[in-house]
């Protein structure tokens, strides 16, 4: 063999190490991130994998979900809080919540639907604004319920038991923002676990096709029985 020959061949062999040691340094560092993400969404994960057990079952299984429900009418005062703001605040303190309102909806006074239009002498009629706010969290929620005019705001406790408080939890229920957001962690945590766990069948496994046709055959599985419920 020629000196250009055994150079050639050097070379040759010396890009194949390189990128052998490429493929190994990918193949570590997905595999470290892919534990570190999974560790971090494993005690959600068991949460929202047994309450998602149950509530794909809800209709065979038949927990019970323990709720108890109280109505009351809250006397406003005066003079009565004139915007969603001052009222917001004004409940915070009268119910003793610890927090403002997880959500709120407002609704502007608008024409009713049933009014009869043929008749253009009869006096337009009105539905009074309607203000909505929603207090507590998974295992308790108070949702206060105020039609602009009334002296007094009805308001509604449901009071959850495990069953209810988990399945809250599980759908963000009168959840807070900061739970909400957690959530939406471990949900790009399962993101990334999927997809690192593709490459790393690509990458440390010969049989690709047998992989690739796997992963296929369960992607086409998802999609007949989601196009088949629309």
């Amino acid at each position: 063999m020629d000196a250009a020959g055994s150079s050639s061949s050097s070379l040759g062999h010396a890009a194949r190490v390189r990128s052998h040691q490429r493929r190994t340094a990918a193949v570590q560092w997905i595999r470290r991130t892919h534990g570190w993400f999974g560790l971090w969404g494993a005690v959600l994960g068991l949460l929202f994998g047994f309450s998602g057990i149950w509530l794909n079952h809800r209709n065979v299984l038949k927990l019970p979900q323990a709720q108890e429900r109280s109505r009351a009418q809250l006397a406003l005062p005066d003079p009565v809080p004139e915007t969603p703001e001052a009222m917001s605040r004004w409940l915070q303190e009268a119910l003793r919540m610890s927090g403002p309102p997880n959500s709120s909806r407002i609704e502007a006074a608008k024409p009713v639907a049933w009014a009869d239009k043929s008749d253009k002498t009869a006096p337009a009629l009105t539905q009074p604004a309607h203000w909505i706010f929603n207090f507590g969290g998974p295992n308790e929620i108070v949702q206060a319920e105020y039609w602009q005019g009334n002296r007094s705001v009805g308001v509604t406790t449901t009071r959850n038991g495990f069953v209810a408080t988990l399945t809250n939890m599980h759908k963000g229920g009168a959840m807070p923002l900061p739970w909400i957001l957690l959530v939406d962690t471990l949900a790009g945590s399962l993101i990334f676990l999927s997809i690192s766990g593709v490459v790393l069948w690509m990458l440390t496994h010969r049989r690709r096709r047998v992989g690739l046709a796997l992963f296929g055959a369960s992607l086409a599985a998802m999609l007949a029985i989601a196009l088949s419920a629309l």
